[in-house]
């Protein structure tokens, strides 16, 4: 059977080997095409490209994510292997890079739950980036593809990457909606790293606490017109609470 044409985008799982002879190099790639680990596949690639192999033993880690282009070679036998075998390979992200030399935390019970935080994090992450309307065959020329996971000191933890695809009008919400909240949070003066003064805390907490709402109550109504009292006296009570109102009647203020 001819070989078939094939392009493949994933992460690499594993360090690359040298192949059996100058110049070659097989390695092993992880696609996920959606956040659903049942669809993801392990494709063994190999190449005799000089360049591409280079590129592969000395320049990509695992967890990098790659693209390789090629063609696929069919198992000559039912028990043989499907291969990508690769022309041309692309890094298309690196994951950072950690220092190895940091000290380990002292609590391993704290690290434990640390990583289930981050994992739920990004899980939940993954499902509201999937809802915002993954198409199951979108437009190659038109989808954008998300890619998010937790990074350790060896690389990428692969059990738990997700990659999302949305189109161009999706991505533009999502640009949309993390410019507001972090409007909003800018507003509440919730930066990172903000401590609200204890000071000014307690100085607005004795001020709110010193406001007399009959006598607020009283001012306001001695100063709105008389038709218009009951409808003032009931947008207080909205905002305060149901408050008594001075006097027995409106009109005795």
């Amino acid at each position: 059977m001819e070989p078939i044409p094939f392009a493949l985008d994933g992460y690499l799982a594993g360090d690359p080997i040298p192949g059996d002879s100058a110049g070659t190099a097989a390695w092993r790639l992880i696609s996920s095409p959606t956040d659903h680990l049942s669809e993801e596949a392990v494709m063994p690639c190999t190449t005799s490209v000089p360049d591409v192999a280079d590129t592969v033993l000395t320049e990509c880690e695992p967890g990098y994510l790659l693209r390789v282009v090629g063609h696929l070679a069919l198992p000559d036998t039912a028990d043989g292997v499907l291969r990508l075998h690769a022309d041309t390979v692309e890094i298309l992200w690196e994951p950072p890079q950690l220092d190895d030399k940091a000290e380990p935390s002292v609590d391993t019970i704290e690290k434990v739950d640390t990583d289930a935080d981050r994992n739920g994090a990004i899980q939940a992450l993954a499902v509201a980036l999937t809802g915002l309307g993954y198409q199951a065959t979108p437009d190659p020329g038109a989808s954008i593809r998300i890619h998010i996971g937790p990074v350790t000191a060896r690389g990428m933890d692969m059990d738990h990457c997700h990659s999302i695809d949305v189109t161009p009008a999706k991505a533009h919400m999502l640009a949309d909606a993390v410019d507001a909240l972090t409007c909003q949070l800018d507003d509440q003066g919730y930066a990172a790293g903000t401590v609200l003064d204890a000071q000014t805390v307690a100085d607005l907490t004795e001020l709110f606490e010193d406001i007399d709402l009959i006598a607020l109550t009283r001012s306001v109504l001695n100063a709105a017109r008389p038709d218009q009292r009951r409808a003032v006296t009931q947008a207080m009570d909205d905002m305060f609470g149901d408050l008594p109102v001075p006097g027995t009647d409106d009109t005795e203020l």
